[in-house]
């Protein structure tokens, strides 16, 4: 049986807004069923309150990407979430080291080579670079494109 690792992560204040509308929302259908509330419930449980499988996931992230107008979710899994959380860190700026030991990696390697997907293309950067110690001046390039013609 493969032994779970569990970490304490900070959630940022708008899952904490969600999560609480969430929350709200669960203990008002649960009293309309004429059940007692008890805050040990499942925070997502199937609609028979059980823990969701590994199944009911995938169906239920189709689902929301059906809804939200993907042409084909089934090409979708939720691990795709977790490429798309370090990928948009990455692209923020947010070194790798520290994003490892946000999925729960033991080092970077497997975070950079599986995951780190490259949201602008890096030889952007060089030219970015560039701009910004030369400058991008609008009357040098309006004078070169006069020179072509």
């Amino acid at each position: 049986m493969r032994q779970t690792r569990r970490r304490s992560l900070a959630m940022p204040q708008q899952t904490v807004v969600v999560m609480r509308a969430h929350k709200r929302r669960e203990q008002a259908a649960c009293l309309a069923a004429g059940k007692q509330w008890n805050d040990e419930r499942l925070v997502f449980p199937t609609e028979t309150d059980e823990l969701r499988s590994a199944l009911n996931v995938r169906r239920n992230f189709r689902s929301l990407l059906k809804e939200a107008g993907f042409e084909t979710p089934k090409d979708w899994t939720p691990r795709e979430l977790r490429t798309s959380f370090v990928s948009v860190l990455s692209d923020h700026g947010i070194p790798i080291e520290v994003i490892s030991r946000l999925v729960g990696h033991n080092g970077s390697g497997t975070t950079e080579r599986v995951y780190r997907k490259q949201l602008r293309p890096v030889i952007a950067e060089g030219a970015e670079a560039m701009d910004e110690i030369f400058g991008d001046d609008d009357d040098a390039t309006e004078e070169i494109s006069q020179a072509g013609d």
